[in-house]
């Protein structure tokens, strides 16, 4: 009879400690396990600790398609440091200046798309036009810019690069999570899409017609 109430007095005081205990934990740390609070995709993007060492931000690997395990950076020419206000249009001297080093190929578009549908498409819509964006019905407003035939089509590819890298206005900086490479492969897939809406891209004709006839002579010479 004693082991029993035992037993009950001691599951009473341990059902009830969870609740002083993680008030006091509320009390300290400004938090609550009761009242935790969770957020949908993209509605609280918030940038990375500004002590935080990305894996993007160094140790470029030499080439698209190779991996970069802890050699110094492969790359010829670092890329430059940039800030938003190198992003203000009409763009610094150090967006504009960076030449776009990928081939504007078959395999950089599918790469390209395959990146911008996961990180892109969902603001700046899948045919780079805002107002098809899925985010549109949820929030009513357009908050991304029209890649397809606004501004950006008069961009450098240089432009779109940083902006992607560090974003501006209410875009966060993606240079957390799209590497060196792969942002080339989204430019390349933004003036895809920009040919495909009958525009035809500023600063990046050079290199569009380059990878095409690159592209065309690699398939005449296998025939």
């Amino acid at each position: 009879m004693v082991r029993a109430a035992s037993v009950l007095l001691l599951a009473s005081v341990t059902a009830g400690a969870c609740k002083p205990l993680d008030d006091a934990m509320a009390a300290v740390f400004g938090r609550s396990m009761r009242n935790s609070v969770s957020f949908d995709p993209y509605e609280n993007p918030r940038l990375p600790d500004p002590n935080a060492v990305s894996f993007a931000s160094g140790n470029y690997p030499a080439a698209p398609g190779m991996v970069n395990v802890g050699e110094p950076e492969g790359l010829e020419e670092d890329v430059p440091p940039m800030t938003q206000a190198d992003v203000t249009p009409p763009g610094s001297d150090a967006v504009n200046g960076l030449v776009n080093p990928v081939p504007p190929d078959s395999v950089s578009l599918a790469r390209g798309q395959v990146m911008y549908e996961r990180m892109c498409s969902v603001c700046h819509g899948p045919n780079g036009l805002s107002q098809e964006a899925p985010i549109l019905p949820k929030f009513g407003v357009v908050a991304a810019f029209n890649l397809a035939t606004g501004n950006a089509v008069g961009y450098t590819d240089g432009y779109i690069y940083g902006m992607i890298r560090v974003g501006r206005g209410l875009m966060p900086s993606y240079g957390h999570r799209i590497t060196h490479f792969d942002r080339w492969n989204v430019v390349n897939y933004v003036r895809e899409l920009q040919r495909q809406a009958g525009q035809t891209p500023g600063g990046a004709v050079e290199g569009i017609e380059a990878g095409a006839a690159a592209e065309a002579g690699g398939a005449g010479g296998g025939d």
